[in-house]
């Protein structure tokens, strides 16, 4: 079995002809090696045939958000110079996006028209080679400034043949998984269990985390991927000791940094599993590194080891390699380091250097190669004479009983340059005081990474795959609070 969708599922066999239905339809249209098709759909089988049906006939991926509003799909469409967009009739912006494509050289089709049966001939499969352009895979944006990563065929092989060598994927393997394909984690975790022929369980949200949990048990998974505030919801809404989950083989973790105490409860959780806690970007297609589950515990904070053809080292601002346990960016080099950014040379000759990426992640090595990070160079807070590393703060305040997630950034002031600020969400039914938190940073850290500013909110801004949003929080509309206290 391919894919299970709710109550539809498919063979290997059935995706194989939807996926060539898709291809013949693509070169009917006129779709030539390297066009890009654009696609705006949620997870599901369409989506899946959409993608391989794509690469069959020669053309590039292009995966967008299925919630982004039109003008943004508009745009994005645009800048990648989509012939063909690919949605489902409910879209909610279908008439933007069709106005808008009525004045540019875009195609807007409906999934099922493009999925019609017909006298489909199976065309042969494109002569692709490794450093043909696979997909254009938009950053999600925690900047507030999106590019469009360039990743070829090659890019896409090897890290996948790395992933599924560190987490030993076999075609017995069942994995369950919301991540959205348009984000390099949920495209990972798509193409890896497909090449070794395991089976791809879909779910769209985790708007009911019980529900996960009990479809977990009744399919038997082997296998979760999730963001830290995944982890974090379903570990406050189900307990999962209780849950009959004794298929579950390994839980992989990226996306973000996930404090060691969320680590420990998760590990506690499911006794039974391999926790993987992994490090990747967009820009090196999925992964970098992973901690190997036996060396969590003598390893706490660590983003692990680099995958197979990775290396990594930490460079001083003079691009000087630096010795163990110093603090410098994060470099790596490898052969899923991305091609570039689309039509956006001063970003890709910023970022690539000899053949390196440039990774704006902070963060140091020990003298056993053992990757730990600190934050990324853009969120280091300066307040007065002093450089804050968010993330510090951050480990401090989850390690307070009642705390599901934290953030922390910096707010401008005109004395300082910036305060610290702190933004805390409370497991449900808990409730955490702002002076609690206040104490708690007192007794663990310096007075100057004390937060001047506490909120407890309902919710952080994330992305449609789990990042947060940062810069949102420094904006002057900061994440829906219930408690403000300068």
């Amino acid at each position: 079995m391919a894919i299970v969708d709710g109550i539809h599922r498919l063979t290997y066999a059935q995706l194989y002809k939807m996926a060539c239905i898709v291809a013949d339809r693509l070169c009917k249209l006129g779709i030539s090696p390297g066009d890009r098709v654009a696609m705006l759909l949620p997870n599901s089988p369409q989506a899946v045939a959409l993608i391989y049906g794509t690469w069959l006939a020669g053309g590039v991926i292009v995966p967008l958000n299925p919630q982004a509003r039109g003008q943004e799909v508009c745009t994005l469409a645009q800048h990648a110079g989509a012939r063909i967009m690919v949605c489902e009739p409910d879209y909610r912006d279908l008439d933007t996006v069709s106005e808008a494509a009525g004045t540019s050289n875009t195609m807007v089709l409906m999934i099922a028209d493009l999925m019609s049966a017909g006298d489909t001939v199976i065309p042969a499969p494109a002569a692709l080679n490794a450093d043909d352009l696979a997909m254009l895979l938009y950053t999600s944006g925690t900047t507030g400034h999106p590019k469009a990563v360039m990743l070829s065929h090659g890019n896409i092989s090897t890290n996948v043949a790395a992933i599924i060598d560190y987490l030993e994927l076999t075609h017995e393997d069942r994995v369950l998984s919301v991540l959205p394909f348009n984000y390099s984690y949920g495209s990972s975790v798509l193409h890896t269990h497909l090449a070794v022929g395991a089976t791809i369980v879909l779910e769209k949200n985790l708007v009911f985390p019980r529900a996960i949990a009990e479809t977990m048990v009744r399919e038997r998974v082997t296998g979760f991927p999730g963001v830290p505030s995944t982890f974090a919801l379903l570990l406050s809404r189900v307990d999962l000791a209780e849950m009959e989950l004794d298929s579950l083989r390994y839980v992989t973790q990226a996306g973000a940094a996930m404090s060691t105490t969320l680590v420990d409860r998760l590990r506690k959780a499911l006794p039974q599993a391999q926790i993987f806690i992994m490090y990747g970007q967009t820009e090196a297609t999925a992964r970098l590194s992973y901690v190997p589950p036996d060396r969590l515990g003598d390893k706490p904070g660590s983003a692990g080891i680099p995958v197979s053809g990775v290396e990594i080292e930490i460079r001083d601002q003079q691009h000087r390699t630096l010795k163990p346990y110093d603090t410098g960016e994060v470099w790596v080099r490898g052969p899923n380091v991305m091609q570039g950014y689309w039509h956006d040379a001063p970003a890709t000759q910023a970022v690539l250097v000899d053949g390196w990426l440039k990774t704006g992640d902070i963060g140091y090595q020990d003298d056993e190669g053992f990757l730990f990070l600190v934050g990324r160079r853009s969120d280091i807070i300066k307040t007065g004479a002093h450089r804050v590393h968010p993330g510090e703060i951050e480990e401090v305040i989850a390690g307070l009983t009642g705390v599901s997630e934290v953030a922390v950034a910096g707010l401008n002031d005109e004395l300082l340059g910036q305060t610290i600020a702190a933004w805390v969400v409370p497991e449900p039914g808990r409730e955490i005081s702002v002076e609690g938190i206040k104490a708690r940073c007192r007794d663990m850290l310096a007075s100057y990474k004390i937060p001047k500013q506490v909120q407890i909110v309902s919710t952080l801004p994330r992305t449609a795959s789990g990042k947060l949003r940062r810069f949102e929080l420094s904006s002057p509309k900061p994440a829906t609070s219930t408690k403000e206290v300068h």
